[in-house]
């Protein structure tokens, strides 16, 4: 009885699926040859489907990493990514591409995509800048490293466009704290713009809240520096009519005061102190 249960068994794996036969293994990844995948990507990019175009991109970077199609896709698949609004995506794969391929002649590309995709993610003065300051960096970055390059005219105009924005942004939160009478926490927005963003037009302004700042809290020298360099910088200036006017009130005059971090912060930069 037992003998026939078996032949029965037998008989049934026989009809069916073997349990002890290996699997066929399916193939991973694309073996078709880069260039193809490439194509189909460059295709994909010009119907502007930018989201399998980045992946196609990717699939030849993953699939044949060592082909020479795949250096270029890196970037291809972080420009795809930024026309997709992928911006974090994008940033990585620039990123990456930089980190492989520094001196490469797509270099600059990946660099200006770097940065295009922080700064389309920028806002108004008044919202958080950690976007714009990184879009600033990746800018600059442009600049200094490839000043040759197509992008490095637009990356200095945006380089301004950006300082000023940063500036704006310590300005509104400077004149908050003012109102509020936190005249330290002032000050220190106000040095910002003074220091680090100098050539931008917020700087007038941020002098004569300087002035201001600095004499509600009695300490007259820095009021009375900060006025002086006003003067001497932008002697036209309405914002300087402002200072002097403020330190008239209390019988002073704008003038230098040796030591001040003010004088030595323009005599640094090149400009008249």
């Amino acid at each position: 009885m037992a003998l026939i249960a078996a032949s029965i068994m037998l008989a049934g794996c026989g009809g069916g699926l073997n349990p002890f036969k290996k699997k066929k293994e399916e193939p991973i990844g694309d073996s078709r040859p880069p260039n193809v995948i490439y194509g189909e990507a460059e295709t994909l990019l010009n119907e502007q489907d930018y989201k399998d175009a980045a992946q196609k991109y990717e699939d030849v970077d993953v699939n044949h990493p060592y082909s020479t199609e795949a250096r270029k896709a890196i970037v291809m698949s972080a420009y795809a990514y930024y026309k997709n609004g992928k911006y974090p995506e994008a940033i990585s794969a620039g990123k990456r591409y930089l980190t492989l391929h520094p001196g490469t002649d797509e270099a600059p590309l990946a660099q200006n995509i770097i940065a295009m995709s922080y700064y389309d993610q920028v806002l108004d003065p008044k919202r958080d800048q950690t976007n714009a300051r990184e879009s600033l960096n990746a800018y600059e970055t442009l600049v200094q490293r490839y000043p040759s390059s197509r992008y490095a005219a637009e990356a200095q105009n945006r380089v301004r466009i950006l300082r000023n924005l940063l500036a704006a942004n310590s300005m509104t939160i400077g004149r908050y704290y003012l109102r509020d009478h936190d005249y330290l926490a002032a000050i220190n927005r106000f040095r910002d713009v003074v220091t680090e963003y100098q050539r931008t037009e917020q700087v007038e302004e941020a002098l004569m809240r300087l002035t201001e700042a600095y004499m509600a809290l009695g300490i007259v020298n820095e009021a009375e520096t900060a006025a002086a360099v006003l003067g001497h910088n932008f002697p036209n200036s309405k914002w300087y009519q402002r200072a002097y006017s403020l330190l008239q009130k209390s019988g002073r005059a704008p003038q230098e005061h040796a030591g001040s971090w003010i004088t030595e912060t323009f005599r640094g930069s090149g400009n008249p102190a």
